[in-house]
């Protein structure tokens, strides 16, 4: 019989290989990232051009969300499993200081590092937490949009990280997400070993 992992210890998993992450991507994914991910991806590059390259070069995204609808000026919007901090800076470009821009992260040291991000071009209005999106730490509507690239399929609870956007968008707003998705289900000796969640 397989031991599947439990919602804890894929947490825990996730916390150790990212944390490794924060301090460089290269050769991390076997897909582009920094600068290259974001061409490919379709990146607004005039925004892109306003971001040191600092944090164009921590980006590991799986796609872009904001092509999915607009981010307006004035606009409330979470980016969940903010990593770095580039989608937060974004986010931020397109709400001006009338808006806000939060971002969540599991692992500490993502969120440290997307802090720096955000502190160093001294963007006020936005804040970076840690926490799980399955008990994500806001009041019910909350948010015009909730963004979250590559982030939902690391969770061993999707349902309760949907719910929880669900709740936690205002009437109307939106959810815009690029993740990785499977057409069947994984075999059992797949999801018992940590590879099968992250990569």
């Amino acid at each position: 019989m397989i031991n599947k992992l439990t919602s804890n210890e894929v947490h825990e998993k996730v916390r150790r290989r990212y944390a490794e992450i924060s301090s460089s991507i290269k050769d991390r994914f076997k897909y582009p990232t920094g600068k290259e991910g974001l061409l490919m991806l379709g990146y607004d590059l005039p925004v892109a051009g306003t971001i040191p390259e600092g944090i164009i070069g921590s980006f590991c995204g799986v796609g872009n969300p904001f092509s999915l609808g607009p981010v307006q000026t004035g606009d409330i919007v979470l980016d969940i499993g903010c990593g770095g901090g580039f989608d937060v800076v974004v986010a931020n470009h397109f709400t001006g200081n009338e808006g806000r821009v939060y971002g969540i992260d599991l692992v500490p040291e993502m969120a440290e590092k997307a802090t720096r991000s955000i502190m160093s071009m001294e963007l006020s209005n936005c804040e970076i937490q840690v926490a799980a999106s399955e008990a994500l730490p806001f009041d019910d509507d909350s948010f015009d949009v909730i963004i979250s690239n590559g982030a939902i399929y690391l969770s061993p609870l999707k349902a309760k990280s949907l719910s929880e956007v669900y709740r936690t968008l205002k009437p109307g707003g939106h959810f815009q997400f690029a993740d990785v998705v499977l057409n069947d289900d994984l075999p059992e000796k797949v999801t018992a070993c940590f590879d099968g969640w992250s990569g």
